[in-house]
């Protein structure tokens, strides 16, 4: 239809299965363009690069390269005309119903519908107060002012166009005309839209695939996405649990999962039930649109989130023995992102760690919180081969005086029980052995999340470390019953020296006003024997009842200068071998190997 006047006989008459039938030609080409481009890649390429060294295969590889870039462009700029001729056919759909509808009312009324959408109606006998009267019949012009599902004019018989009129066939045939021309209207909208998207969908002139034609893509994908954005979003399970979301996904084509992977990443990437590796897939697709985004906008806050952002890329984009998969990506609050070291859809072992206080999308979080996630995944497998380890930064985890307050955790622990729920659907394991991680406020996070109604979907094992409490009292409250809550507790962390509301609230206050140093003496003097804390019973106490493990006591705050340091090692092996070890086995399932100590 595309650069022809629309008319109400064009969209009777169109063939929307035509459409369909030219993306699934289009999809074809661009499934090939893929398939010679990992051919290329994996028996060409790979091959010379390991049996030659000469001039001339380095100039080979430089070909066979840009063959593969060229490949990789195709493959894109025909995945986007299929997206669009999909959509466009979906949106299509619509309107087209609504004429058919309209004139399948005027056959059974027997008025005519002219070649300009109007209708024609006959005359009709009234009842009158002096008797019959003959009301004259006439024609009705339709409008496209309202939308195309409201109600027609026929709703209000007598009164088409506000005007009272005594044949009633007057309104029921404004109606009619009224739906014809809100029909043609809509579809003409959606068919120039599609029109605009599908005309920049243009290759450049030449074989190099540039960086002008990278932008390029970039802008067509964006083009195509914003079009195409009411198809894309139409049905994808946003309010359904996990379980659904997953059968959802199994219910796709693999040409429709194409379409959301690589033109809107950012509808599944995030969404807890898709299988780890399209969620991987989606997200590192979409990391360079967030990075784009980012640089334009500009600002401390961008920039620090933009650091991150290409620390992770970078990450990406290293060789591994512990292969790293993006489960979530995203700006929003402090920012948001979801790493694991492993597949977590084939590991037996899964865990997931939640951070804490001034943990943030920034450089330190690229460098520190995720290692610490590489080193648990790296530890448990040297117990059992199939284990993963997710660090999981998914809600804003408190920066200052909000450390103090409930209200992160109780924003938190619902999405981190969505995304649990997504492990265990995903999971080709038949009894998978989950464990959630909480680390500082994040063990608060994991046990407001434990204590919702039904707990943590699928955990086996809890382990906390570093507590301020858990929000409540003993560690049968958790929901995986008593002996399979562990706790690590450093005797010089001062987190975990904290005093209680009853107490005192002197050490946050010392944290956020004078450091470490300060609020481990403000909790120290405040404690004298009793086992409370700020958010609830000690965890490492034995009112709580957890099964607390042997850590390293790490540095003191003020004698030898730690500060937050013996807050900060319990996974790292190279400061706190002990701590790391015990984790790593709990996580591997040998719980029984740990070594243990006694409560305070």
């Amino acid at each position: 239809m595309t650069g022809t006047t629309l008319t109400w006989q064009l969209l009777r008459d169109l063939k929307l299965s035509a459409l369909e039938d030219a993306g699934d030609g289009w999809n074809e080409v661009s499934g090939r363009a893929d398939s010679d481009r990992a051919t290329a890649d994996r028996t060409m390429t790979a091959k010379l690069r390991e049996t030659q060294k000469s001039e001339s295969a380095v100039a080979a590889l430089n070909r066979l390269e840009r063959l593969s870039r060229n490949f990789q462009y195709v493959h894109t700029e025909t995945g986007l005309v299929r997206t669009a001729l999909n959509g466009l056919a979906s949106e299509l759909a619509g309107p087209q119903k609504q004429l058919v509808q309209a004139l399948e009312d005027a056959e059974s009324l027997k008025f005519t519908v002219h070649v300009d959408g109007s209708v024609s109606y006959p005359a009709a006998v009234g009842e009158t107060l002096l008797g019959e009267k003959e009301a004259p019949g006439g024609s009705a012009r339709g409008s496209a002012r309202l939308p195309l599902d409201a109600p027609g004019l026929n709703e209000q018989p007598g009164f088409p166009g506000g005007r009272f009129n005594p044949n009633p066939n007057a309104a029921k045939a404004q109606g009619i005309a009224d739906n014809i021309a809100r029909a043609v209207q809509a579809a003409a909208e959606i068919d120039g839209r599609y029109a605009r998207a599908l005309s920049k969908l243009k290759a450049a002139k030449g074989l190099d695939v540039t960086r002008a034609t990278l932008e390029d893509v970039h802008h067509d994908t964006a083009a195509v996405r914003s079009t195409a954005d009411t198809y894309l979003r139409h049905g994808v399970p946003r309010d359904q649990s996990p379980a659904e979301r997953k059968e959802w996904w199994d219910g796709l084509t693999e040409e429709q999962r194409e379409e959301y992977l690589e033109v809107a990443p950012d509808l599944v990437g995030n969404l807890d039930g898709i299988p780890a590796v399209a969620r991987d897939e989606a997200n590192r697709n979409h990391l360079p649109v967030l990075i784009d985004t980012l640089e334009r906008r500009g600002g401390a806050d961008a920039q620090t989130k933009l650091e991150a952002l290409r620390g992770i890329q970078t990450k990406l984009g290293e060789p591994s023995k512990v292969p790293m998969y993006l489960l979530g990506i995203g700006t929003e609050g402090n920012g948001r992102a979801i790493v694991a070291y492993g597949n977590p859809d084939t590991s037996r072992n899964v865990s997931a760690y939640v951070p804490g206080l001034q943990t943030k999308l920034d450089k330190d979080f690229v460098d520190d919180t995720l290692q610490r996630g590489l080193d648990t995944a790296k530890g448990a497998r040297k117990f059992d081969s199939s284990s993963a380890a997710i660090v999981w930064l998914g809600y804003d985890a408190p920066q200052g005086v909000d450390v103090m307050g409930r209200d992160d955790a109780e924003r938190g622990a619902p999405a981190y029980n969505s995304f649990m729920g997504g492990l265990q659907a995903t999971n080709e394991n038949r009894d998978p052995h989950l464990t959630a991680i909480g680390h500082s406020y994040g063990s608060f996070t994991v046990g407001t999340a434990a204590h919702r109604d039904g707990g943590i979907p699928g955990a086996d094992d809890i382990i906390l470390l570093g507590s301020p409490g858990t929000g409540v009292d003993k560690a049968e409250d958790l929901g995986v019953g008593k002996d399979h809550v562990f706790v690590g507790a450093a005797e010089n962390d001062p987190v975990t020296k904290l005093p209680s509301k009853q107490q005192s609230v002197a050490g946050f206050m010392g944290l956020l006003a004078g450091g470490p140093t300060a609020a481990y003496v403000a909790g120290d003097i405040a404690d004298q024997g009793d086992d409370d804390l700020y958010f609830g019973k000690d965890p490492a106490s034995e009112a709580f009842g957890a099964r607390r493990f042997k850590v390293d006591d790490g540095p003191r705050p003020i004698l030898d200068l730690g500060g937050f340091d013996a807050h900060s090692q319990y996974f790292t092996p190279e400061k706190d071998d002990v701590s790391a070890r015990n984790i790593a086995q709990i996580v591997a399932g040998k719980p029984e190997d740990i070594e243990t100590e006694e409560w305070r």
